[in-house]
């Protein structure tokens, strides 16, 4: 699906999508837990449905309940689990220990750029400590069980690897310590595990350099729990807050642990590190084109692994847009101000099949000199479905191109 959008003037009130973080992390901890748990969250999306089908897979309940979701946890493990996680990053890495340490042979599948993602790291840590993974790349093959003992992992490769350990580690008999031999990127995403852990009575003691699990734990649930409004939609409204909007946004929480809260006090600086808030790269690009001067956004080289390349893919849209940048080996080079003149009656940006990117290209087409075409709007499903309408809603201008248009 392609839409063309004209510029128009974004005003309103929105209600953002519900933390898909934070709704992976409340969603395995309750299959994982002793009793029923009952979650409150709002519009559901591809990557969040793909955990679910995951675990019930693995034999928990999850089914629709008035405002949210009921989540029956696991009571008797399947003889075997076929896992496709669509092409959620966090629902793969965070599954295989977790399939692992409760000892189901798993095969695991996906879509999109997902097979390409790189997962040798993790899985050469679950081989030393017993586990049969017959591949780093899916589909790939995982059994249990798995011992305890000390885990070594890089911390600026992707804090989903610890992730996937700590949910796991405490289901173990023996106690475990994760060992970090590089420095945590994306800490605050590790933060989020800990916090849903915490919730859910499963204890981590933080250690010089990691973490301890003590094994032996049973995950307790809470009986409910509301999944907060995600920061990381709402970076995009804030963008074009910053573009001249007057957009309101409700369902957020100023005392929330994501990271990608820190959309506020990045945009306008001349240098920004993304090290730690890797998306929210293509809504800050899009917020510095529209500002005079050169803006600098460095630690980004994890971006290449997403579901596009998005450094090159956020260049290609800002270049589109009529705006200089440059690729680095670890971010961008954005030379804001006016837009050079457009040759053609409309621009194009290539969605490249990422959400982040059309809801990008959608919010900086608001504010160009003229129609804009964003190929693949239909990516938005993986993590904000209603973003075109709550787009319109805020009185953006927008046209479905049918085919042959």
């Amino acid at each position: 699906m392609n839409v063309v959008v004209s510029p128009s003037k974004l005003a309103g009130r929105v209600r953002v999508p519900a933390s898909k973080s934070a709704a992976h992390r409340a969603l395995i901890c309750a299959a994982l837990a002793d009793a029923p748990t009952r979650i409150g969250i709002r519009a559901l999306n591809r990557d969040i449905e793909a955990t679910a089908a995951c675990l019930r897979a693995l034999g928990a309940g999850v089914e629709a309940a008035p405002e949210g979701l009921a989540v029956s946890p696991i009571q008797a493990l399947p003889g075997q689990a076929a896992l496709d996680c669509g092409e959620s990053g966090s629902t793969l890495r965070f599954l295989i220990p977790v399939a692992a340490a409760l000892g189901v042979p798993a095969r695991f599948t996906g879509r999109g750029r997902l097979p390409e993602r790189p997962n040798a790291l993790l899985t050469d840590a679950l081989r030393a400590h017993g586990a049969a993974v017959d591949a780093d790349l899916l589909p790939m093959n995982v059994r249990g069980p798995v011992r305890g003992g000390r885990w070594a992992l890089p911390g600026n490769v992707s804090s989903q690897y610890v992730t996937g350990l700590l949910f796991a580690l405490p289901l173990l008999t023996e106690d475990s310590e994760i060992a970090l031999t590089t420095r945590l990127e994306s800490s605050a995403y590790v933060d989020m595990t800990l916090g849903a852990l915490a919730r859910f009575g499963i204890g981590v003691d933080a250690v010089d350099g990691g973490w301890r699990v003590p094994g032996r734990q049973r995950y307790r649930s809470p009986g409910a729990l509301d999944i907060e409004g995600d920061w990381s939609a709402a970076a995009f409204w804030l963008v074009a807050n910053a573009m001249g909007a007057h957009v309101d946004i409700e369902g957020l929480r100023d005392d929330t642990a994501q990271g990608d809260r820190a959309a506020l006090d990045l945009m306008g600086r001349d240098v920004i590190d993304a090290s730690n808030v890797p998306d929210l790269v293509p809504a800050l690009a899009v917020a510095a084109a529209a500002r005079p001067g050169r803006t600098v956004i460095t630690g980004a080289a994890r971006l290449r692994l997403k579901e596009s390349d998005r450094l090159e893919t956020v260049a290609a849209l800002l270049r589109a847009l009529g705006h200089g940048v440059a690729v680095t080996p670890d971010g961008l080079v954005i030379e804001g101000g006016a837009p050079a003149p457009c040759a053609e009656n409309i621009r194009t940006v290539d969605g490249a099949n990422d959400h982040r990117v059309v809801m990008a290209a959608a919010v900086a087409a608001a504010f160009a000199d003229g129609p804009v075409r964003v190929t693949g709007a239909e990516a938005v499903e993986k993590s904000y479905p209603d973003f075109f309408r709550d787009f319109e809603a805020l009185g953006g201008r927008l046209h479905v191109e049918r085919a042959g248009e």
